[in-house]
C-alpha cells in the first residue's frame, strides 16, 4: 500500500495569547510603563519624544479631532511622507475610533480623487510638497471651493463627504486648517470626552484602510481592525525579540504596512524606540541614523539593502550595534541576505512574508533558524494563523509540491472597503485568504515562495518560475539586482526577459550573459532578451512593478 503524503498545511503556535485590546489601549499601556524611555526620533525634523511626551501629543490631537466633530467610523485620510505628524495621526485617530486611510505619497490627481471618493473621507491631512509633487496645488485644483468656504465646512460637489483639509504647513493657502491650529482646538475638549470615546471602542472595529497597488484595475481598500494590525505588529516584534532597550530604524514608508504595522505597532507593543531617518528612503541618511543612534534593528526591502551595501562610504559608518531586522516587501535574494548578515552585523535578521490583506505578515523566519533556511525560505506560519497550499481544484497539495498559498486567522482583513464582490473573490466561505502566490512547503513547514500565479512563464510548454531564475542570476559576480519577466511570443507562447542592474564598476553585454547561462541552466530557461538598467520601475514602497516592465519590454522589442 502506498504511504500517504504529508499535506502542505501548517498551524502557528498557540501558546502566546493574542492582545485583546484596542490600539489606543496598547499605546497607553506602553507610555505608562516606560514614560522616560525614548519613544520616537524623527531625524529630518530634528524632533525627539519620550513615551510620556508622545502620549501627550497623541492625546491632544485626539481631542482636536473630537473638536472637529469626527465620529467613530469616520475616515481620516493622510497624504504625506514619513514625519512625526503621520505617527500622531495614526494613534490619535485610533484612540477615537476614526478609520485612518493611508494615501500613497506618490499619488497624483486621479489617484487621490479615486481614494478620497472610494473611502468617502471626511477629513484629509496633507503635506505641502513631496519630491516633485505640490500637494497644495493639486488639492486646490480638485477642490476649487476650498479657499472660498469656512475651514471645516467644505461643501464640494465632487467630494460630498469631505468636510475639510488639514495642512502640515504652518501657513498654508486659504481654506486649509494649519496643523499648529489643529492642536489648539484640542484644549477646548475635556479629557473625559476622549476617555469616554476610547472606552466605547472594541478591537474588532475597523481602524485602517490601506489601498493595495493592484497591477490591474483600481486599487482596493483592505479594511483592517485594531485586532488585525495590533496583533500582527506585536507578533512580528516578538519574533525579533524586541524590548524597550531596542532601537529600530524605519526607512520604509509609514503609509504601507511595513512602516505603520511592523514598524510603529511592532515598537509600540514592546516599548522599542522608533527612528525615522528621513521623509523617504535615502541610503546615506539611513546608514547615518544606524551609526549615530546606535540602532539595534533595521527594516527594509531588498532594493534598500542593496543600495546600502553598495554605498561608496558604507565602510565609514559604524553598523556594529545592529542585531536584527527584517527584509520583506519583495522576494529576498539569497546573496543579498548573506551580505546583510556578514557585512551589516545583522546576525539575527529575519525574512517576513505577507500581504496588506493579512495585516501583513503570515510567515516569518526565526532568529535561531539555520542560515540556509533564512536565505531560502520565508519561514514558518506565524502564531495563531494557518497556511495551506492548494491546487487549481482547491485540494491541498503534498509537501514539496507547488500550490497557491492561502492564509486564515486573526490577521485576515475585514474585507475590501465598500467592495463586497472583490472581498468574496479573495476570501472564501471558510475564511481563507487566497494570496495568488505560488509556493512549496517542506517537511518542517518552512515555505519557499516560487512566484506569483500571474508571473509564471510558460515557454513552449515548460513552466518557468521567475524567482528561480532571479536567484540564479544573483550568483553572477557583476549582478547587483535582477528581475525576470515573460512577454508574449508567437512561436513559444512566451519568451523570457531579464532586467539586470550591475554592481558599480561592473558591466556585461547580452551575449556574455547568454554564454554564462548556457553551461549552467537548461536552455529553455536562458533569457532570450536582456535589458541593462540603473533602476527598476517600482512603487513608493520599493515593490517592483513587473507589469510596467512587461509594457516597456514589449514596446522596445517590437521596435527592434
Amino acid at each position: 500500500m502506498k504511504p500517504q503524503s504529508v499535506p502542505s498545511y501548517s498551524q502557528g503556535a498557540l501558546d502566546m495569547p493574542l492582545l485583546a485590546m484596542t490600539i489606543g489601549q496598547a499605546f497607553d499601556q506602553t507610555a505608562g510603563r516606560y514614560p522616560e524611555g525614548e519613544a520616537l526620533v524623527v531625524r529630518h525634523q530634528q524632533q525627539r519624544y519620550n513615551w510620556a511626551q508622545l502620549a501627550q501629543a497623541v492625546e491632544l490631537h485626539a481631542r482636536a479631532m473630537l473638536a472637529l466633530g469626527m465620529q467613530t467610523g469616520d475616515r481620516l485620510g493622510v497624504w504625506s511622507p514619513n514625519c512625526v505628524e503621520w505617527f500622531i495621526c495614526q494613534f490619535a485617530s485610533a484612540k477615537i475610533g476614526v478609520v485612518l486611510v493611508n494615501i500613497n505619497p506618490a499619488y497624483r490627481l486621479s489617484e487621490l480623487e479615486y481614494v478620497l471618493k472610494q473611502s468617502a473621507c471626511q477629513w484629509l491631512v496633507s503635506a505641502s510638497t513631496f519630491k516633485t509633487s505640490n500637494y497644495h496645488a493639486m488639492l486646490q485644483e480638485l477642490l476649487p471651493e476650498l479657499g472660498e468656504q469656512a475651514v471645516g465646512q467644505l461643501n464640494s460637489a465632487r467630494f460630498e463627504h469631505l468636510r475639510g483639509v488639514i495642512s502640515l504647513a504652518a501657513q498654508p493657502p486659504a481654506g486649509f486648517l494649519p496643523w499648529p491650529q489643529l492642536a489648539t482646538l484640542g484644549y477646548g475638549v475635556e479629557l473625559q470626552d476622549l476617555y469616554e470615546r476610547q472606552a466605547s471602542l472594541n478591537a474588532d472595529q475597523p481602524v485602517n484602510i490601506q489601498y493595495t497597488s493592484g497591477t490591474t484595475g483600481f486599487p482596493k481598500g483592505a479594511t483592517l481592525s485594531h485586532r488585525n494590525i495590533l496583533n500582527n505588529g506585536y507578533m512580528v516584534g516578538e519574533s525579533l525579540g524586541l524590548t524597550h532597550a531596542d532601537r529600530l530604524v524605519i526607512p520604509v514608508p509609514l503609509y504601507h504596512c511595513f512602516g505603520m504595522v511592523m514598524g510603529n505597532l511592532g515598537c509600540v507593543t514592546h516599548g522599542t524606540t522608533m527612528i525615522y531617518p528621513g521623509d523617504a528612503f535615502d541610503p546615506t541618511l539611513t546608514l547615518q541614523a544606524i551609526a549615530e543612534e546606535r540602532a539595534t534593528a533595521l527594516y527594509g526591502v531588498p532594493t534598500m539593502f542593496i543600495a546600502m551595501l553598495d554605498h561608496p562610504q558604507r565602510a565609514g559608518f559604524d553598523l556594529s550595534s545592529l542585531r536584527t531586522g527584517i527584509m520583506a516587501g519583495a522576494t529576498c535574494p539569497i546573496e543579498v541576505m548573506r551580505r546583510v548578515i556578514s557585512e551589516m552585523h545583522m546576525g539575527e535578521v529575519q525574512i517576513a512574508y505577507g500581504m496588506t490583506e493579512t495585516s501583513p505578515v503570515s510567515m516569518q523566519t526565526g532568529p535561531d533558524d539555520e542560515l540556509e533556511l533564512r536565505v531560502t525560505t520565508v519561514g514558518r506560519t506565524q502564531p495563531h494563523l494557518e497556511n495551506k497550499l492548494i491546487d487549481a481544484q482547491g485540494n491541498i497539495v503534498a509537501r514539496g509540491e507547488v500550490g497557491e498559498l492561502c492564509t486564515r486567522g486573526y490577521s485576515v482583513m475585514l474585507g475590501y472597503w465598500d467592495n463586497p464582490q472583490a472581498t468574496l473573490e479573495a476570501i472564501d466561505n471558510e475564511g481563507w485568504m487566497h494570496t495568488g502566490d505560488l509556493a512549496e512547503m517542506n517537511e518542517q513547514g518552512y515555505v519557499r515562495i516560487v512566484g506569483r500565479n500571474k508571473d509564471m512563464i510558460i515557454r513552449g510548454g515548460e513552466n518557468i518560475y521567475p524567482r528561480e531564475l532571479e536567484e540564479f542570476f544573483f550568483t553572477h559576480p557583476a549582478v547587483a539586482d535582477v528581475q525576470v519577466i515573460g512577454i508574449p511570443d508567437e512561436k513559444y507562447g512566451e519568451e523570457i526577459v531579464a532586467w539586470i542592474k550591475f554592481h558599480p564598476g561592473h558591466t556585461a553585454n547580452e551575449l556574455e550573459m547568454q554564454t554564462w547561462c548556457k553551461s549552467r541552466i537548461a536552455h529553455f530557461k536562458t533569457p532570450r532578451h536582456f535589458k541593462f538598467v540603473d533602476a527598476f520601475p517600482m512603487t513608493v514602497t520599493g515593490k517592483i512593478q513587473k507589469f510596467k516592465m512587461r509594457e516597456i519590454s514589449i514596446l522596445e522589442i517590437r521596435e527592434v
